[in-house]
């Protein structure tokens, strides 16, 4: 995977005060799960540009008042208006332990099916994988060359050499469906949230 370096500091205050001046200095409040204890450290905003706005999963290596921390993205709140960082969650991880991360999917290949008129729909674009952290591959390629139109990709048609796929093997990651086929679905898409978009007008 991917590696980011960054720079933190321990935490003294850890309540909601401290939290909020923090904020106020563009740093973002942060915790480290999964070592013997719990780690609060803060970093400026701009350290987390790379690791927050991406796709991409990676492996971060903090520097913390001089000690190395390996870590993964666990956890991330965002301000519901603003979308300023709030707060982020990490786990420590380790060479000689697996690790539990969101990995992206890429897609390679051309379908048949989508150069006869079909459309790709991509239903996940990341899947949850365990493994060594020295085994765990940026990301996913699934291969769509022989995809006709009505075919799909489920978890369980995938394997990869050296990490578990967790989701569920029925989950659906892709499918090649006819034009009319993605208006139905789009249009039913739409049916279900009305209810709820109704219900909380009122």
């Amino acid at each position: 995977m991917k590696t980011l370096e960054i720079s933190g500091k321990l935490r003294n205050e850890t309540g909601k005060k401290g939290s909020k001046k923090l904020r106020k200095s563009e740093n973002v409040p942060c915790v480290i799960y999964g070592g013997e204890s719990n780690i609060n450290f803060y970093a400026h905003r701009n350290s987390f540009k790379n690791l927050v706005y991406t796709p991409d999963a990676h492996i971060v290596n903090l520097d913390l008042e001089g000690k190395k921390i390996k870590l993964v993205l666990k956890d991330i709140q965002f301000h519901p208006v603003t979308d300023e960082i709030l707060h982020i969650d990490f786990m420590e991880v380790f060479d000689n332990k697996p690790v539990v991360i969101n990995i992206p999917v890429r897609i390679t290949g051309d379908s048949p099916g989508v150069k006869a008129g079909g459309r790709l729909r991509i239903k996940a674009r990341k899947l949850k994988v365990r493994g060594f952290v020295n085994d765990v591959p940026e990301f996913l390629t699934i291969d769509i060359s022989s995809l006709e139109i009505g075919n799909s990709v489920k978890v369980g048609d995938l394997s990869f050499d050296k990490i578990e796929l967790l989701d569920s093997k029925k989950d659906l990651i892709l499918t090649v469906a006819t034009s009319r086929g993605v208006l139905k679905e789009e249009v039913a898409e739409v049916e279900e949230a009305t209810p709820e978009t109704e219900q909380a007008a009122e």
